[in-house]
């Protein structure tokens, strides 16, 4: 084990250092890929796995074809690469052990964020060398752990093949920022054969060393691009001949924020982002607004969503200007199978290396788009958990003094493994 635990260290830190945001993972794939490859997975990549319908806030074709260069000049694997070119950088890896048993898959996924990882001298990362080679990218949710964590839980399936039975199946998923990957994923039927999913996560407030078997409470969000079109004219000479776009937005932006709650459920919604205008003097012809709506169950959030596209609606009436709404991210709610979860319970209960394991936790969380897979396996007749790996962690996820105890990574390969031969 203490091997794999190095190469565990080794593997994290390359993928921390060159970090990729969603659907740009091509360096990311392109590894995971040779390496699950010679591991002697059967693999599935790129637009065979991803629904091209359901792709959410994908980068415009430049940027992808930028990025590409770049992967090509940081180490990506060039037999393996052309898969990913145009964004499509999701991976199915199969083991089929050619013995009767159950499908069972892992989910983990590979993107990083748009922020500066910090360059101070007391940051673990820039300490060891680690620190993101890449501006205003970092991996700061620990997405370059759980690619790690399903890298090594790979090497023991390849190890132990002879053991297992049934298949196994390791789902590497771009674009979990702005929950925007997983539902081309599931729309491609990647996971319509399985009868156990396990997604997992590391943090999240849980202490290190303990385990949450079933992380419920994730809320169903929608991510939404609004643009309002107007007329620019002189503010000062001819104010009457525009259409004023920014304060369509501006409208927008006040009365989002008075839709009523929701009786059955919390709700939730933020406008990020608003840009407008190109000069005092200037009627702005353009507006842009960055929205998210969330709830507790997928259908109070679409009532959500139905509301801010009302009053989205109204207040370019009410400007007389046009509008356009882009959805670019989209999650559901979802339901842990408890039987599956008591699978994981109990694995964790008998590993030395667990401290405490909960079964359930079902206090309101943030949004996860693994919830397609989770749904969509419930609804072929399966069972489907999202579990939690407690760590020690140097700030909170989405800071750039984001980092982890590294020893986790180890732990969570075990457990997950433990499970598969508890399930088989």
């Amino acid at each position: 084990m203490s091997n794999l635990e190095n190469q565990l260290k080794e593997w994290r830190r390359d993928f921390h250092r060159y970090p990729e945001g969603g659907f740009l993972e091509m360096r990311t794939a392109s590894i995971v890929a040779s390496i699950l490859d010679d591991l002697g997975f059967q693999l599935e990549m790129g637009r065979k796995v991803m629904a091209a319908d359901y792709f959410m806030g994908k980068p415009n074709q430049e940027e992808t074809a930028a990025h590409y260069r770049w992967a090509l000049e940081n180490g990506a694997k060039k037999e393996y690469i052309e898969a990913f070119t145009d964004g499509y950088t999701g991976i199915v890896a199969t083991m089929d052990t050619k013995k009767d048993g159950p499908v069972i898959a892992f989910r983990v996924d590979m993107d990083a964020l748009p922020i500066h990882e910090s360059e101070a001298d007391s940051h673990f990362p820039q300490k060891e060398g680690f620190r993101s080679a890449v501006p205003n990218t970092m991996h700061a949710c620990g997405h370059d752990a759980h690619t790690t964590i399903g890298l090594g839980l790979a090497s023991l399936i390849a190890e132990n093949k002879d053991s297992l039975k049934g298949k196994i199946k390791l789902i590497f998923q771009p674009a979990e920022e702005g929950t925007r990957g997983a539902r081309s994923m599931s729309e491609a039927g990647v996971v319509d054969d399985v009868d156990y999913l396990i997604a997992s996560h590391v943090g999240t407030g849980v202490p290190d060393g303990h385990f949450v078997a079933s992380k419920n409470g994730f809320l169903a969000t929608s991510k939404l691009d609004v643009t309002f079109k107007g007329v620019s004219s002189h503010a000062g000479g001819n104010p009457e001949e525009g259409k004023n776009a920014l304060l369509a937005a501006a409208s927008a932006a006040l009365n989002i924020y008075a839709i009523p709650r929701h009786s059955e459920g919390a709700t939730r919604i933020n406008v990020g982002e608003m840009h407008a205008g190109s000069g005092r003097n200037i009627i702005a012809d353009k507006a842009v607004l960055k929205i998210e709506t969330r709830g507790e169950t997928t259908k109070i959030n679409e009532y959500v969503k139905a509301q801010a596209e009302a009053v989205i609606a109204g207040s370019a009436q009410m400007y007389g200007v046009e509008y356009e709404i882009r959805t670019v991210g989209e999650a559901i709610s979802a339901q842990g199978s408890k039987e599956l979860a008591s699978v994981l319970h109990a694995c964790a209960q008998e590993a030395s290396y667990i401290k405490e394991s909960i079964l359930e936790d079902n206090s309101p969380a943030g949004s996860e788009d693994a919830t397609f897979f989770m749904e969509r396996v419930q609804q072929n007749g399966g069972q489907a958990t999202y579990c939690i790996f407690g760590t020690e962690l140097a700030a909170g996820h989405h800071n750039e003094k984001f980092d982890i105890n590294e020893g986790t990574m180890m732990n969570a390969v075990r457990l997950l493994f433990e499970s598969i031969k508890k399930l088989n």
